[in-house]
């Protein structure tokens, strides 16, 4: 669970410091005092994206941190494994997280820097956010399948992935396929500039580098008479009378000398020695190099014309020899393309034939298990539903096979797979007895909306792990029983996960185990949202204003503590929920 949350400098929150117990708790306070921002910064903390615009004015950086205590067999700990991120259940998680005036982000996980996506793959498993508009995700059919597919991941996930394989391998035949098979008069064309091409770059053989050695050749042959003369003069030097000779001599001086003092000539001696053969040897490379030397003009003519033919062919095919090369394998590989499009085209049309019946082998399946959980997740939420004041509501999780008349034919129909599968999905209602099951989107109230999407968020409770459980208002559109029964059902979903939700209503408010004010105020001049943990006695108060607006009188502070006793005993069996 969440026991410890942190914000400094976040929109109108300059510092807050609160600590959070097991349990549901709601969070309340006037409209614009700030309740959202605290969900915000919790969204943060899940890896969600900031901007600079949430900075608090004159602040150079937002900071948020937030602290978790999970038992040792939470998933949580496999993942942060797996990340690389140091973690024991025996202590608390850290998260933190860091937002400029630049708009840059920084994020830590138990000191330890990660990036945004690992930050949400850690935050998926912690918190899980549902904001004030997500209910309206109902109203697009779109997401129902999204949402079935979630409930059954247990089922669906393994069959899906191996649908959506063979789904990304069939795409690529298939795009291969079209493509060929709509290759244009003007391709066709091509292709004997492409054989031109081919024989061009081929009849030059070329090879990676040549050019770069053909240039020091030129720059050798150009300059060989300059560079005959030069080696000349220097191996002259070495045997002239200032060369090797008058070095001999200087040898023989010192072996005289070596006679009266040998210790204290050696060293010199050896060290002038040494350098007669080292010149010895230089004057011998020398002779050696210039026997070398080549005065051959045809074979300078030989290179500049192979360097003006390869320049030839990189003003056409690439920027160096490598690219002129890699130019030759791309047009060869279309060239043989367009030289056995048939054959090319009965193998592809083979291979498609193959796959196409394998995916919609797979979409069937997939679909036969979407069709089983779909039913039970019909019947869990109307059971769900019972407890919303909604009891006589009938639903259905309606699957259909896309068709298209542009899709594959299959059993004497057209259908068009995709990357989810061949189903649609689309949740139907029916809020009264008698009346036929219609289209969510188009019949169901914000109330209904609320109260079925807190009825998903009850089931994928139970089949999740994730400690954390955020509302924010939840509750809008509905108010007398439905708002008792939301409560109820907050309180109870509680007892597996830790909930928080922001309301402005007493009827939930008051079955929470603890609840916090949000409120502004004004120091110094400036504006700031403060966050009190509630006693007893601050519970009523704030109650009473929920039930009676700007005036808190006697008579609301007595309704306000009569439901909390009544909330409590709920909570406590003595009374059921009707009650």
């Amino acid at each position: 669970m969440l026991v410890h949350l942190s914000i400094r400098n976040l929109a109108v929150v300059e510092a807050v410091d609160v600590s959070f117990g097991s349990g549901f708790h709601v969070l309340t306070g006037e409209t614009g005092a700030g309740k959202s921002i605290i969900i915000d910064a919790l969204g943060l903390i899940a890896g969600g994206r900031g901007s600079a615009d949430l900075i608090r004015y004159g602040c150079d950086k937002a900071e948020m941190e937030a602290s978790f205590d999970l038992p040792a067999g939470h998933p949580v700990w496999m993942t942060l494994e797996g990340l690389g991120i140091a973690g024991d259940p025996g202590e608390l998680l850290i998260i933190r997280r860091e937002i400029s005036v630049q708009g840059k982000s920084s994020a830590r996980i138990n000191g330890q820097l990660v990036n945004l996506s690992m930050l949400r793959e850690v935050g998926d498993e912690l918190i899980n956010l549902h904001g004030q508009h997500e209910h309206q995700t109902l109203l697009r059919p779109e997401r129902h399948l999204e949402l079935l597919d979630a409930y059954g991941a247990e089922s669906i996930d393994s069959v899906k992935a191996a649908y959506q394989a063979t789904y990304t391998e069939f795409v690529r035949i298939d795009k291969e396929y079209n493509e060929l098979r709509n290759t244009s008069q003007q391709a066709l064309q091509m292709l004997d500039l492409y054989r031109f091409q081919l024989g061009e770059i081929a009849a030059a053989e070329l090879k990676p580098g040549e050019d770069e050695l053909l240039a020091e050749e030129k720059v050798k042959l150009s300059h060989s008479e300059k560079m005959m003369e030069s080696i000349s003069k220097a191996y002259d030097l070495l045997y002239g009378p200032q060369g090797l000779d008058a070095i001999a001599k200087a040898v023989s001086k010192l072996n005289e000398v070596a006679a009266y003092d040998s210790k204290g000539i050696s060293p010199l001696l050896e060290q002038l020695q040494s350098a007669f053969y080292q010149l010895e040897d230089a004057s011998f490379s020398l002779r050696n190099y210039r026997e070398r030397i080549e005065f051959n003009p045809e074979r300078l003519e030989e290179v500049e014309e192979r360097l003006d033919l390869i320049s030839t062919l990189r003003r056409k095919y690439g920027d160096d020899i490598q690219g002129i090369l890699t130019y030759y394998e791309k047009i060869r590989q279309e060239t043989d393309a367009l030289e056995n499009k048939d054959e090319r085209l009965d193998q592809l049309q083979a291979e498609r034939e193959k796959l196409t019946a394998r995916l919609m082998k797979q979409a069937f399946e997939l679909s036969a298990v979407r069709r089983q959980k779909a039913d039970e997740l019909a019947a869990q939420i109307e059971t769900e539903l019972k407890d919303l004041q909604m009891g006589r509501t009938s639903l259905e999780v309606r699957l259909s096979i896309t068709e298209d008349a542009h899709g594959l034919e299959w059993e004497g129909k057209k259908i068009r797979p995709g990357k989810h599968g061949i189903d649609n999905a689309e949740f139907l209602i029916s809020p009264n007895p008698g009346e036929p099951l219609r289209p969510l989107s188009k019949i169901a109230s914000g109330g209904e909306l609320s109260r079925m999407m807190l009825a998903l968020k009850s089931i994928f409770a139970r089949h999740e792990q994730v400690p954390v459980l955020i509302f924010d208002e939840v509750d809008t559109g509905v108010s007398g029983r439905a708002a008792q029964s939301i409560a109820d059902k907050l309180s109870r979903l509680s007892a597996m996960c830790q909930v928080f939700a922001i309301t402005h209503l007493p009827q939930v408010a008051c079955m929470a185990e603890r609840q916090y004010l949000i409120e502004k105020v004004v120091e110094d001049g400036r504006t700031m949202t403060r966050v009190e943990s509630l006693d007893e006695a601050g519970r009523v108060n704030e109650l009473a204003r929920m039930l009676g607006g700007v005036e808190i009188t006697e008579k609301t502070q007595h309704h306000a503590q009569e439901m909390l006793k009544l909330a409590q005993a709920q909570k406590d069996g003595l009374l059921s929920p009707a009650q």
